[in-house]
């Protein structure tokens, strides 16, 4: 049993992929090896997410499998991190035994410790029993937070062991890159933890715990040392990332170490942060500290954002420092009142509306080829919802132009507020006839905007191979010209088998590379590479076999010839860039 070797599976958010990032440097630095093939890992580690249910009813099928596995290998390791584990506590072992190890969100820094422990008990479990009953014991290694976040002001003061896990985040070149050898282009970095919102559909509030805001100075060096190590796109991460505030004469330093600390409560919305001023860091401030003072990046987004609290000095920071990029994912969840009020989103759709037309009056330069583009989500189908509600939703939906909306039909969630309170009366018909229609609606939207985007020439950071590439690296024999099978930019063999290319972005740019691996190949020479604009627009375009390598990483400039749905298809616009390359 090779107890050394790990294998990491995501489900879910950005934030659930830096938090395997950083448990990933976590392990490496201590011996363990990383593993993209689950049935040579001694480890198997589920980092699991409990706001959408498909992604739960992947992670039980998931242990099921492993269930049957352990029974020929009773001294595999399994463990299920993240909301789960946080909400479940130790139920989930009780129901899926296989487990040996349950870590929420907040206590991942105590990973290697729980991991070495159950190593050593299921090895303990492997000499003493014979194979069926090891198989059927849990290691039984368990670290939780609980509600202890909320429990007391006076936590604040004791020292932040999570803030140490980002803080010792191993960074290099080639650290979850696409491809050992090749640049790494782009990583997240989280600036606030948690969520003070309590929308009664989503357990976060419960899993990740209160708003947690991080020092400044910590998040521009963890910046600066990316950017050393060739990064050069930034996304800043928040569950209401334009909350972030620090306020200096409050912080409490503990060894030496800043330490992060809770957010305050928004009273309403407002245009200008009301604590801006001496002694304080907004977003705006640092946004445009990350801006100014790590110029080697050379794209800074961040996500995701709350509508109500957008201010003013935010969209003046975007507007005046040209690295930043022109994209906001703003969910809006519902275009009813009254649906929103049951949300306890604690805005209306007019002041939703008024945000995006102000958002667009400072932002919006198509004359530049740089229009603001913005993303969003919608749940269909919560309780009580009518026609006359989804009809309003509709509206939104035709009223915002979305890029791209992220669009799911409610299933309640254990745990949330609206879970015990509120019956699921929508039919499961209606929420799929719903779901489907406005999925359509958004379509026909996206498919305009793309079709807007054709003649002109945008500058596109190129993500890695695309996946119609990937598809034909990987079949027998079809090596891809770019640097022989699996070449680069292709699927990453750190995290999940995840690379590069599906790093960030929405799951709308993965259905339109999806749709793209079905198309013919290109000229005969030529790889597919997949890339982003800064509004987040997914651009392929057919490079020379020879040069693909070096022009991953890199912004270059294309023209775009054509579009289909949520992908634009060009071809470079200055030869000279994929010549320079060669």
């Amino acid at each position: 049993m090779p107890r050394r070797d790990v294998y990491i599976e995501t489900f879910g958010c950005q934030m659930n992929e830096l938090d395997s990032e950083l448990v990933t440097g976590q392990l490496r630095a201590l011996g363990y090896r990383l593993t993209p093939d689950p049935e040579a890992a001694g480890i198997i580690l589920y980092n699991t997410c409990s706001v959408r249910e498909h992604a739960e009813q992947k992670v039980w099928s998931r242990l099921g499998e492993l269930a049957r596995r352990k029974v020929d290998q009773p001294g595999l390791v399994v463990g299920v991190l993240g909301c789960m584990a946080e909400r479940d506590g130790k139920d989930l072992i009780r129901r899926m035994p296989v487990v040996d190890i349950l870590c929420g969100p907040g206590e991942l820094d105590k990973l290697p410790g729980l991991l070495d422990n159950a190593v050593r008990t299921r090895i303990s479990l492997e000499d003493g029993l014979d194979a069926e009953l090891a198989a059927e014991r849990s290691a039984g290694q368990v670290a939780l937070q609980g509600s202890s976040s909320r429990r007391s002001s006076t936590l604040a003061a004791a020292a932040d062991s999570l803030e140490m896990l980002d803080l010792s985040r191993a960074i290099s070149p080639i650290d979850a890159d696409p491809e050992p050898g090749t640049p790494r282009a782009s990583a997240y970095v989280r600036i606030t933890r948690g969520c003070n919102k309590f929308c009664t559909y989503c357990v976060v509030p419960f899993t990740r715990g209160a708003e947690v805001h991080r020092p400044p100075d910590h998040i521009v060096e963890e910046c600066k040392r990316l950017a050393d190590s060739g990064v050069i796109e930034i996304t800043l991460l928040g569950q209401t990332v334009n909350h972030y505030r620090f306020e200096h004469g409050a912080a409490v330093v503990v060894d030496g170490v800043t330490q992060p600390q809770k957010g305050r409560s928004y009273a309403g919305g407002h245009r200008r942060d009301p604590f801006a001023g001496t002694g304080v860091t907004t977003f705006a401030d640092l946004l445009r500290r990350i801006h100014d003072e790590v110029p080697a990046i050379r794209r800074l987004r961040f996500v995701t954002s709350y509508p109500r609290d957008f201010g003013d000095d935010v969209l003046e920071v975007i507007r005046d420092h040209p690295r930043i990029c022109r994209y906001l994912h703003v969910p809006a969840q519902s275009g009813s009142d009254r649906i929103l009020k049951l949300m306890n989103r604690g805005y209306e759709v007019a002041e939703y509306l008024e945000f995006l037309d102000r958002a667009r009056s400072f932002l919006d330069q198509p004359e530049i080829n740089r229009p603001l583009t913005v993303s969003g989500d919608i749940i269909v189908g919560f309780p009580t919802e009518t026609d006359d509600d989804y009809a309003a939703t509709v509206a939104l939906v035709e009223r915002a132009r979305y890029k791209n909306c992220f669009i799911f039909k409610y299933s309640p969630r254990p745990g949330t507020i609206a879970f015990d309170k509120l019956a699921d009366d929508v039919p499961e018909s209606v929420k799929r006839r719903r779901n489907n229609d406005l999925l359509a609606i958004q379509g026909r939207i996206s498919d305009g905007l793309s079709q807007a985007q054709v003649g002109k020439t945008l500058d596109v950071l190129v993500e890695g191979l695309s996946r119609r590439e990937q598809k034909r690296a990987a079949k027998p024999g079809g090596a891809c010209g770019a640097g022989g099978a699996g070449g680069p930019g292709t699927t990453s063999l750190t995290l999940n088998g995840k690379g590069l290319s599906d790093h960030g972005g929405s799951a709308c740019a993965i259905d339109a590379e999806e749709t793209e691996a079905e198309l013919p190949s290109g000229p005969p020479g030529t790889v597919q590479l997949s890339a982003r604009t800064d509004g987040d627009l997914i651009v392929f375009f057919d490079a020379p076999a020879v040069a693909a390598a070096l022009l991953i990483g890199r912004v270059v400039p294309v023209r775009i010839d054509s579009a289909s749905g949520l992908a634009l298809h060009g071809s470079p616009a200055d030869p000279a860039y994929t010549a320079a390359a060669v």
